[in-house]
């Protein structure tokens, strides 16, 4: 049975028993607790903990999973992976123990044909109904086996919550096992014989703060079964990796890194792992999660390095993993069609990451072969070494010291670690924020009424002052919370607006207005006169910022759409900024964009302006939003129902935000930068309304200004700039020539070394710039043709240049080299393997940095 009949087969069978069929959630899922979905019972767990009432009370899924816990086991081991997908079915409140065990019996015996010899269960010691249950379809007493809370015992998730006892099945393999002497073979007595295919939770159980178990009044069940798992053992092999769910993967890693999978044991393993890894990184992009330094960025990133560190093993010596998404594609596209609208960007950005990282790999990889022969391990200091200058994540040199047969020190890894997050943290300053805000649980509610109007009558609730609530304040800084308020408070991107409450008595500047509570709106500004609490006051919106605020909040959404029309669909939005001067979008996209590519951007938003089509706002289901092609944030938390805006089929978005009624009242919409934030988040800034006609008078002045200094009309510029450009080109050429030859340079030869047939120099000179000093560090490496260290004293700071012939790039590099002697200097730089330029403002240790340099070159320190 292959893998997609195994799927299929188990999302209907809960459909005929009443369970509704949901899709995959993300990869990134809605708990701030975890980083990833790590099981399928993860997209549910507001209802397990009763926070949120189940839409349906029987459901059904195959969810997409990733788990790194185990992350050097992926490869070595049958059935260790990083991605993978957990069939489930759920019931909330609804049916519990009989049913879940009943029918999964039923799956296993008659649907999937597994024979009944082959399966053992295991259930809670005390679990006297599950074992009856199991008794009575006919499972030997013998098969079911009792065993303790730390196998069949799930939760709570944290020291209190819901828990319970779980019953899994196992699948004999067959295969021989040592069991104690005289003792058959079990699940519970071997290891690797039995394979775990299905775990049933009995949530039945809340665990309070002494450790007493409580039952609940709604009891669920949450089940897993492992695809891979279960597809191994009805293709009868033993290793996940020889599914199908596989195969067309490792063939393909086969033909792009002309490799053999089966004929080397060492080279299965990295064939694996790739395999594995190319799966996560594929699926996990698709999701929207790009390679960076922290958080899910960071997963994604130390997974892909581990896999190009693997092909390296193979023999690769470029990107391929990029190549190898295609057979994930082909394989899963079917069922997560995502991976397929995504693939090109998946790709891209792959390829990308690999480029980032191949030449320091192999540097480092080749610093790490010296370290083992001179020392027999890599240190803690050492390998945190190799992560600060290489980025070489701690699951590449964990792997690297299991190969060599030696422990890594990870506690003393995580010491610098954390030692260098300290010195980064001083050195931006520390900044302390607020955990409470005052109006917690004090029963404040404030309607907000800004969607439709600028004014309204209001009821003052509450004033605070400083950290105190009084029942008046005059001419003071304060708070108030107002029953009814068309004020919107900043989020989303969206800035608050400002305004004034007033009445005969007093008048309230509002600056600022916020939400630290759930439906509590908060204003903060200045009083002039008096106001109380129970006071009838006027909420006036300032509706010349708002009106411009919701402008471009409305061209931000265009603005999306435009860039997803004119990019691809990958295009997502990653942050954004809307304040009445301008907007500010971030999104996802590798490359910067072209000069036609912005046009492209302008000219589409601009049409939809100049059509005026109505802007739509409906409040809809969640579900039914989405179904209907809405766009909802990975980062965004929506609830049961939401707010939709509409403009015409160009733009459809979840949207809590202020926006105009038609898009003829945005003006002129025109892009004023675009830039990298990260790697893989683009960003655009851009204007409309009144601020574009400024930002055009702006230009308009700058040419004016230009026209008056170059003495020449306005078609006259380009012209003028480029005679300028050409005499000032052939001035500086001159002066350098000038600078050149007032050195030596026939001095600072005569003085090179030589170590092991390889030559060096290093010299010191005054007052020469960088631009000099790059001409002169080429010119001397190229007449010795070694290694060449310039130093140049230039006013208050140091300038150095490395040179390192390309022939010599396999033993040194420029970048490291400037980097390791900058930081004596108390500078930084860096640069490729043949060229590097750094600097520093330590004088006094020059005469040091030169020694480090020879050392380096000795290679007495590496």
């Amino acid at each position: 049975m292959t893998s997609e009949e195994i799927r299929e087969e188990y999302l209907s069978f809960f459909e005929k028993k009443g369970h509704k069929r949901l899709p995959s959630a993300s990869l990134i899922p809605d708990d701030p607790q975890l980083m990833f979905t790590v099981a399928g019972m993860v997209p549910f767990k507001p209802i397990f903990w009763g926070k949120v009432d189940p839409v349906y009370l029987r459901a059904t899924t195959c969810q997409k999973c990733v788990r790194t816990n185990d992350i050097e086991n992926v490869g070595r081991t049958p059935r260790h992976h990083t991605f993978f997908e957990m069939l489930g079915n759920f019931s909330f409140g609804d049916y519990f123990k009989k049913e879940a065990i009943e029918w999964a019996w039923e799956f296993v015996t008659q649907v999937l044909g597994m024979p009944e010899e082959k399966l053992w269960v295991s259930i809670y010691q005390d679990d006297d109904v599950s074992f009856s249950i199991w008794e009575s379809l006919g499972v030997p007493a013998h098969k079911i086996l009792r065993l303790g809370k730390d196998e069949n015992f799930w939760g709570p998730a944290g020291p209190t919550g819901p828990c319970g006892p779980c019953s899994e099945i196992f699948y004999d393999t067959g295969r021989e096992e040592k069991a104690p002497e005289g003792e058959e073979p079990t699940p519970a007595n071997t290891d690797g014989r039995f394979i775990e295919i299905w775990n049933l939770v009995f949530t039945e159980f809340y665990q309070d703060e002494e450790g007493n178990l409580h039952p609940l009044p709604r009891k669920n069940i949450d089940t897993g079964a492992g695809l891979e798992r279960i597809s191994a053992m009805m293709q009868g092999v033993y290793w996940n990796f020889d599914t199908d769910l596989f195969i067309p993967i490792i063939e393909n890693i086969e033909n792009v890194l002309n490799v053999k999978y089966k004929q080397d044991s060492n080279k299965d393993i990295s064939i694996r792992v790739i395999a594995d890894h190319v799966r996560s990184v594929t699926f996990m992009i698709s999701d929207g999660v790009l390679p960076s330094n922290e958080g899910r960025g960071y997963v994604v990133r130390r997974i892909l390095r581990r896999a190009l560190r693997h092909g390296t093993l193979l023999g690769a010596k470029e990107p391929f993993l990029y190549k190898i998404v295609d057979s994930v594609v082909k394989k899963m596209g079917k069922v997560y069609p995502e991976i397929v609208e995504k693939q090109a960007f998946v790709e891209n950005i792959v390829r990308n990451e690999e480029l980032r990282f191949i030449n320091n790999l192999s540097r480092g990889l080749d610093l790490i072969q010296k370290i083992i022969a001179t020392n027999g391990k890599i240190t803690s200091e050492d390998a945190f070494r190799l992560y600060d200058t290489y980025g070489f994540p701690i699951d590449i040199l964990r792997d690297i010291a299991q190969e060599n047969g030696y422990d890594l020190d990870e506690k003393s890894f995580e010491r610098y670690l954390q030692e260098q997050r300290e010195r980064s943290r001083k050195a931006q300053g520390e900044v302390e924020f607020a955990q409470r805000s005052g109006y917690e649980n004090l029963g404040l509610e404030s309607v907000f009424v800004g969607y439709d109007t600028m004014k309204s009558e209001a009821t003052i609730q509450k004033i605070k002052v400083k950290e105190a609530f009084v029942g008046a304040a005059n001419d003071c800084e304060c708070e108030i919370v107002l029953d009814v308020t068309p004020f919107y408070a900043e989020k989303g991107g969206q800035v608050a607006d400002i305004g004034n409450i007033y009445n005969a008595v007093g008048n309230f500047k509002v600056e600022h207005t916020y939400s630290p509570v759930e439906n509590v709106i908060v204003h903060r500004g200045k009083l002039t006169g008096k106001l109380s609490v129970g006071d009838k006051v006027i909420a006036q919106v300032d509706e010349e910022t708002r009106k411009a605020t919701m402008r471009n909040h409305t061209a931000t959404h265009l603005l999306h759409a435009a860039l997803r029309n004119v990019l691809g669909s990958h295009v997502r939005q990653a942050g954004s900024l809307v304040e009445p001067s301008r907007l500010r979008f971030d999104f996802t996209h590798y490359n910067s964009l072209t000069g036609e590519e912005i046009k492209k951007v302008e000219d589409i938003v601009n049409r939809i302006i100049l059509t005026a089509h109505p802007v739509v706002t409906e409040v809809k289901s969640y579900d039914e939003a989405v179904k209907e092609g809405a766009m909802a944030l990975f980062d965004e938390k929506y609830g049961d129902f939401v707010r939709v805006v509409k403009v015409s089929d160009f733009s459809e978005e979840l949207c809590g935000g202020t926006h105009v009624s038609n898009t003829g009242e945005i003006g002129l919409f025109k892009i004023t930068s675009e830039s990298a934030v990260s790697a893989g988040v683009r960003r655009i800034e851009a204007v409309t309304g009144m601020n574009s006609l400024g930002f055009v008078r702006s230009l308009e002045e700058k040419i004016a200004e230009v026209k008056e200094l170059l003495e020449v009309p306005e078609d006259g510029i380009v012209e003028k700039i480029k005679k300028l450009l050409e005499s000032n080109k052939s001035l500086q050429s001159e002066l350098m020539d000038v600078k050149k030859k007032s050195v030596n340079i026939n001095e600072i030869v005569n003085n090179s070394m030589t170590f092991e047939g390889i030559k060096y120099l290093s010299a010191v000179l005054n007052d020469v710039d960088a631009a000099i000093l790059k001409e002169l560090t080429d010119e001397i490496s190229e007449r010795i043709n070694g290694i060449v260290l310039l130093i140049s004293k230039l006013n208050d700071k140091i300038v150095l240049t490395v040179k390192v012939p390309k022939d010599l790039t396999t033993i040194y590099s420029a970048g490291n080299i400037a980097k390791s002697v900058s930081k004596v200097l108390g500078g930084g730089g860096g640069g490729s393997q043949t060229f590097a330029q750094a600097g520093g403002r330590n004088f006094e240790k020059i005469e040091e940095a030169l020694e480090l340099f020879e050392k380096i070159v000795r290679r007495e320190v590496y």
